[in-house]
This record gives C-alpha cells, sequence and structure tokens, in this order.
C-alpha cells in the first residue's frame, strides 16, 4: 500500500509536487546505501533473523508516526525525509540478513524453487495491497492506507522473530567491522559476473525508481484519475511478479545471467509507456510484463548467489549487490521532477529507456555474464 499511498499523499499536500516526492523517497535510499556493508557484517554475526525481525518491527514504528502525521493533516516534507531516512537504515540491516534466511532453511537443490514459493506468496500479497491501496487512497485518503501498511511490518517482524533460532549469532567475533567489510568486498569483485550485473542495475533501477516512483504517479494524477489509475498499474506489476515466481517455479535456464539480462528488456517498453500511451492500461501492461522480469530476478539471481557465494559471507555479498544496484537510485528520485521541467517528462522517460538499453547490451558483452552456467545437482 505504500507506494501508493505516500506519493499521492505528498502530491497533494499544499505545495506538493514530483520534486518532494523524489526528495522523501530519495532520502531512504541515501542511507540505506550507507548502511549496506554495515548490514551485511551485522547480519553474519548477530542472527539473521533475529535481526530481520527487528528491523519490521522497528520500520512499522516508524511508518505509524508518518500515518499519524497525515491524518493530523501536517506532514512536514523534512520530517517526512527524516522518517524515511530511518527507515532507510532498518532496510540496510533487513536486506543482506533477509538474503541469507533461505539457506538455512532449505538444501541446495530447493533453493530456486524454495525462492519461487517465497516470492509467490509475497507477490499475492503485493497485488492486494496495490490494489486495496488505490481503493483506501482514492476514498479514505493516505492516512489508512499508511497505517495498515505499518501494522503489517509489525506483525511480519513478530513472525520473523520468533523463528530467530534458525539463525543463531555467531558463537564468537574475533574480526573488526572493518576487517570483515573489506573482506566481503574482496568476495564480492572476485565475482566478475556478479560486478557486472550490479553494476549496470545501478543505472536501471535508477531509471526504474525515477519513472515508477516520481513521474508515473504525476502522469496518473494529471492524465488519468489519480490513485485508482496507479493502483491498475502497480497490481497489474504485482499480478506479473506472481507469474514471474510461477515461471520461476518451472524453469531452470542453462544460462542464467544471459537469461536474466534478456529478460529484463520489457523496462524499456514500460518505461516509454508512460510517456506515449493514452490508456492506462497500456502502462499497465508494461507494468505486467516488466513484473515477470522482476520476480524471474528475484528467484534465479538470488539462487545462483546462494549456490555459489561462500555461505559465512553471503549476507556481506548480498549487501554489496543491494548497495551497487541501488547506487544512483536516490538521484533518478531526485533528478526526475527537475528533469522532466527541464527537458519535459516524455524526453525524460524516452531518454531512461534508452539508457535502460544500452546498459543491457554492455552487460552482454561480459564473456562471464553470458556465459554463466546453472549449477547440476551432484549426485
Amino acid at each position: 500500500m505504500a507506494p501508493i499511498a505516500l506519493a499521492f499523499g505528498i502530491l497533494k499536500l499544499p505545495g506538493g509536487d514530483a520534486t518532494k516526492l523524489g526528495l522523501v523517497l530519495g532520502s531512504s535510499s541515501v542511507t540505506l546505501l550507507l548502511m549496506f556493508p554495515f548490514g551485511g557484517v551485522i547480519a553474519d554475526r548477530y542472527g539473521r533473523a533475529r535481526l530481520v525481525g527487528t528491523a519490521d518491527i522497528v520500520a512499522g514504528s516508524l511508518f505509524t508516526v508518518q500515518a499519524i502525521l497525515f491524518f493530523t493533516g501536517h506532514a512536514p516534507i523534512p520530517v517526512l525525509m527524516l522518517i524515511n531516512a530511518l527507515f532507510g537504515i532498518t532496510w540496510g540491516i533487513w536486506w543482506p540478513a533477509f538474503s541469507g534466511i533461505m539457506p538455512a532453511l532449505l538444501p541446495d537443490e530447493s533453493l530456486q524453487r524454495g525462492n519461487a514459493f517465497n516470492q509467490l506468496f509475497s507477490n499475492v500479497a503485493m497485488v492486494l495491497g496495490a490494489a486495496s491501496g488505490g481503493i483506501l487512497v482514492a476514498n479514505f485518503g493516505s492516512a489508512l492506507a499508511l497505517l495498515l501498511d505499518a501494522l503489517s511490518f509489525l506483525v511480519a517482524g513478530g513472525l520473523v522473530f520468533s523463528f530467530r533460532h534458525m539463525t543463531p549469532a555467531m558463537e564468537s567475533v574475533e574480526n573488526t567491522m572493518l576487517h570483515d567489510i573489506k573482506a566481503g568486498w574482496k568476495v564480492f569483485v572476485s565475482f566478475h559476473w556478479i560486478v557486472a550485473i550490479v553494476a549496470a542495475f545501478s543505472f536501471i533501477v535508477m531509471v526504474w525508481a525515477g519513472a515508477e516512483s516520481v513521474l508515473g504517479p504525476m502522469i496518473a494524477l494529471k492524465r488519468f484519475n489519480g490513485a485508482s489509475s496507479w493502483s491498475i498499474v502497480l497490481t497489474c506489476e504485482s499480478v506479473g511478479f506472481i507469474v514471474g515466481s510461477l515461471i520461476a517455479l518451472r524453469i531452470n535456464p542453462k544460462r542464467p545471467m544471459l537469461f536474466l539480462m534478456l529478460a529484463t528488456s520489457p523496462l524499456m517498453f514500460y518505461v516509454s509507456s508512460m510517456a506515449f500511451a493514452s490508456s492506462i492500461w497500456i502502462i499497465a501492461f508494461g507494468a505486467f510484463i516488466c513484473g515477470i522480469s522482476v520476480d524471474l530476478w528475484s528467484s534465479i539471481w538470488n539462487t545462483a548467489l546462494q549456490q555459489r557465494v561462500p555461505r559465512e559471507s553471503l549476507s556481506r555479498v548480498s549487501a554489496y549487490d543491494g548497495m551497487g544496484s541501488m547506487l544512483f537510485r536516490p538521484i533518478g528520485l531526485a533528478i526526475a521532477g527537475p528533469l522532466s521541467i527541464w527537458i519535459g517528462t516524455t524526453n525524460t522517460l524516452y531518454f531512461g529507456a534508452g539508457l535502460a538499453g544500452i546498459c543491457i547490451a554492455l552487460t552482454l558483452l561480459v564473456p562471464e555474464v553470458r556465459n554463466l552456467k546453472r549449477l547440476e545437482p551432484t549426485a
């Protein structure tokens, strides 16, 4: 619910616009990036399920405060930026910690199916959240949707925290945090295919974030029916996530990274459709096929990392993966509004789609990306 509720809540504030929305969303991305390396070390040291549960509970508390601000009708942009910056810190712990939970629960040969099932159930919830979020925002305003979203974090945190015994903390810690950060970096850069793809996605995510989180809601407000229209788009994207999960349950591509990079191409249509589409359903179709691509990434990419990266370094490598992929996301969120004023919304979207296409093509020139083969199960 939060992407719809927060976007339209800010756009409807006195003086609210795409630039202010980008600043609020970007504040969480900046602190996320700063926290990522430390979050990976913390997760590897102190118990992943415990940290995921705690981070969710803290995030739920922060979003409760945010919902209360919108209920009062007084939600200053600097305060919203602070709340989202604090959320970015919790996210920087949650992300690398969560990536290491699944290998503790499943054997290697079941990881892709486990990741796909996990994504499937998450995506069903995202469909319900996107659809109900649009209805709630359109009929009752953003505050109620934000409050329900906050409660979902609190419930999720309690559930995950309850099986903290499955991922115990290290019994002893001999190295300094700085040493572990450096060691994790060495493992990360030793995998050239990971580095190349993460570098490409630093730009791809920048384009995606600026288009979907800032320009998309603005277009829906100006050209269509506001929150209810954008809810259709995000709901279709979430349905695409579900379809991607179902596909990931049934396929195991021989060259997984080549397959995934080619599967990223629908993002270009999705971003471009916001510029040319006269119907919200064309944009929604672009979101749907983009959602399939994103979820295939979630299942197949996570499986590749979990199978190839040493288990004791997995959270740190995932942290560098997340940090690199999200590196320019704050820039995309911050410049989408001003750039659309300078060169026009249509040109901004076409430029972003072209940049994403260039990144996909350049990545495919890297032999380690094209030629990486799936791991066959051992007897």
